[in-house]
Parts: structure tokens; sequence; C-alpha cells
């Protein structure tokens, strides 16, 4: 049961499992929901369904295997070929997966990015702007975008930053050394964002809130709202996944060869220690649960996973449908254009796979800072409803509705009765 492996149709779906069997000699059913994903294998787990593989978050992987449903693959994992080879996922990157015990019970779909500002770099030019390095710097970069018509047409319609309410705002937060979601210190469940040092963060978005530097409809946007915002030149900061920054430059490029338009990833704001804190994405997993029949054979398909023809199905896609071969180079087809190159691996580890096409402009230098500067959140099960409280109260400080202070402790009072916090 895969989530975003396989077709983007029930018909390709066919032909992708058909495509793995020409490749591997297994014959494979990919049961792929096409909706409400998670729900749905829920239900199947609850039901006693068995799969051989089920694709899994990180956060789902750890509650699952408390309830003891999914296999042990520690050993699979410390001696398979692929997965063993630093060239094909680097060694480093397995701490991501381990529980408290050094156990692992998930495998790697695909390599997972992060998130971080993303800024209009044309704009930083046209202003002979630097790029900011600190909370200060970036108030003036944004409050420039806003006053200096980095668009050129003579109008105050532009904002220096937009936000989709609290998503991704770590950046900020590393001002203030702060991590998101939960951190355990001492053994004691901690929301950073809801302790007194975050006051001067929240400070400062309710500065660019009142200045009107702070897209005003940031705490209802969606994500596809502050994208298009990004995209028409309405504003010259956005936070968001590294991904988007080759996807913002290649959308720009098709619409005009010629523009200026410039997306690039860069570092949040130094903290205290003049350290950067951004945040790296829950891994997503091939987990074998314990009712599998056939546990042997889908650990030797999650080992092939990991190889060239395995990388070069789960990115461009299936020969003959979604690319074809001529004259020795590979050529996508009208349908794999559509695909985007994403049948659940728009990014690996290997560095032994060459995709036949280059990354989108800009991807490679902000995936190497996500590499170097993030770090995974701790998603506690009762994180759903921490968040309710957390998202209620920054927003009050960063509208200015409430001084932060207040609505920090506010903040803090209300986590700690519903027994969110220790």
């Amino acid at each position: 049961m895969f989530g975003v492996v396989g077709g983007k149709t029930p018909e390709e779906n066919e032909l992708f499992e058909k495509e793995i069997e020409r490749l591997t000699g297994i014959e494979i059913e990919i049961n792929k929901p096409a909706s409400d994903y998670n729900q749905k294998l829920t239900a199947a787990i609850s039901a006693g369904e068995k799969y051989d593989i089920i694709m899994l978050s990180k956060p789902q992987m750890n509650e699952l295997a408390a309830q003891g449903v999914l296999t042990d693959l520690t050993d699979f994992a410390n001696s398979a070929e692929n997965l063993t080879d630093p060239e094909i996922i680097p060694t480093d990157e397995w701490n991501q997966l381990r529980d408290e015990n050094g156990k692992i019970f998930g495998v790697f779909t695909k390599f997972q990015g992060g998130t971080m500002p993303i800024v209009r770099a044309d704009w930083l030019r046209k202003l002979n702007l630097q790029e900011p390095k600190t909370l200060d710097e970036f108030y003036n970069v944004l409050k420039a975008f806003k006053e200096q018509d980095p668009d050129g047409n003579g109008k105050a319609d532009t904002y220096g930053l937009s936000t989709a309410g609290l998503y991704e705002i770590q950046g900020f937060m590393s001002a203030a050394g702060l991590k998101q979601r939960y951190v355990m210190a001492d053994g004691k469940r901690t929301i950073p964002y809801a302790t007194e040092a975050a006051v001067p963060v929240y400070e400062f978005f309710a500065k660019l809130y009142k200045e009107g530097i702070l897209d005003p409809n940031f705490a209802t946007n969606d994500t596809a709202k502050m994208r298009n915002l990004f995209l028409a030149d309405r504003v010259g900061m956005v936070t968001y996944w590294d991904a988007w920054v080759g996807l913002f430059n290649n959308m720009r490029k098709e619409q005009d060869p010629n523009t200026e338009f410039e997306a690039k990833g860069i570092l949040g704001a130094q903290g205290p220690d003049g350290k950067v804190i951004l945040r790296r994405g829950d891994p997503d997993v091939f987990a074998i649960p314990v009712n599998a029949e056939h546990p042997e054979t889908a650990k030797e398909f999650i080992n092939w996973w990991h190889t060239n023809d395995g990388i070069r199905l789960g990115s461009i896609g299936i020969k003959d449908t979604d690319w074809v071969e001529k004259d020795g180079k590979i050529e996508l087809t009208e349908t794999g254009k559509e695909h985007g190159m994403d049948h659940g691996v728009p990014f690996w580890y290997s560095k032994k796979y060459e995709s036949p096409f280059p990354k989108l402009p800009g991807v490679e230098e902000a995936q190497a800072i996500i590499m170097e500067h993030a770090t995974l959140e701790l998603t506690l099960p009762q994180w759903a409803d921490a968040e309710k409280i957390v998202n209620n109260y920054s927003f009050k400080a960063m509208m200015g509705e409430m001084p932060a202070a207040e609505a920090v402790a506010k903040m803090n009072e209300e986590l700690k009765a519903a027994n969110l916090i220790d």
C-alpha cells in the first residue's frame, strides 16, 4: 500500500506494476488510494489486512512500531547491499530513523528535503541589498521590499514577507535558537515556541505586521496563496520547501524565457551562538508489517528501489510511457512532462545515479543548506492538540492583538493545563 509511489492514474499504476516485474522479476500489486491515504491505511491495518510493504511517514512509523505492528528491519538495514553503501544512502542519515533503542523499522523511499526562507534574489540585486543574516538584517531587507518598488511598476503593491500561517517560520525562530514543535529537555516535554525566548521573534513579526511589511492575510493563507503571491511579484520572501526554489524558477522561465525572476533559498537568522536552525521534513519510509506474507521478497524490492533502475522508475517513470530512448538519449514524452519526473522520488540520496535531466535552477544550492543546517522536528502524538493552542496565541502576538509576552504566558499556561507540556 503506497501513498505517492506509483503511477499517476489507476491505468498507469498497472503499467508501474508491470515495469517493476520487468526490471526485477517480482510480481507486485500496488494499492494506491486516490485520496485519504492515511485514513485508509489505518483502517486497513486495524482490519488486519495483509500487506508486504506499506509506505509511512516517520511519525506514523514510530506510532505503529510502538504498537508492535512493524517488523524490525535493523539487521536488514545493516546488511543489505544498497542500504549499507554510503554512496547510495549516507550513513548518518539512518540516525533519523532509529528509535530510542537504536532500532530501525523503515527504509527511506527518497531524499526528503527541508524548509527555509526563499527570497527574490533579483530584487536583492536590484535594490543593492545583501542576503540577511540577523533578524535586524531581515527586517531591513523586508522593509525595502515593501517600500522601494522592487517590481518597478510604480505602485506600492508589494509585501516583504508572506507565510502560510506559522508554516515554516523556523528560519526566523532560529534567531532565538528555538526549534519548532516538541523538544525533550531533561526528560520533559517542552514547546520552544511557547517559551519566553520566543517573545522577541513574535515582536519582530508584530512590527512587520503593523508596518504592512508582512502580508496581512498570512494567518489565513494556505500554501497555494502564498506561492501565488511570490510568483506574481507581490512578495519578496516566503518560507517553504527547498524543492520549490527550482519549481518557482522553472515556472517563471517557462512563462517568460527572458525573465529576471530568481528565487533563492537562503539561511535563516543566526541564533545567539551564531548557528542557524532549519527544518528537515519527516522522511517517508517503506515498512514491512509483522503479518506480511512475503517479507523476504519485500526486502528484495526495498533494496532494489535504491538501485539506478529503481531511482529512475521512481523519478522519471515508466519506459515508453513517461520516457523514451532515442539515439541513446532519454527524452520525456508528453505524459512524462505532465508527471513532473516524480513517481515518488523527486529527489534521491544516491550519488551513483545521474539523472538524464539537470536539477531545476537553485535546488542544489538550497538542498546543500538544508543538509548542513536542518534537523528533524519531534512530533509527539499530542502535537495536533498543542498546535491549536500555539497557533491561537502566536497569531495574537504576531498581529499585535496581544503583547507577545502575555501571549506566550497564556500559551504556556493552556498547554500545561491540557497536559501537553511538562
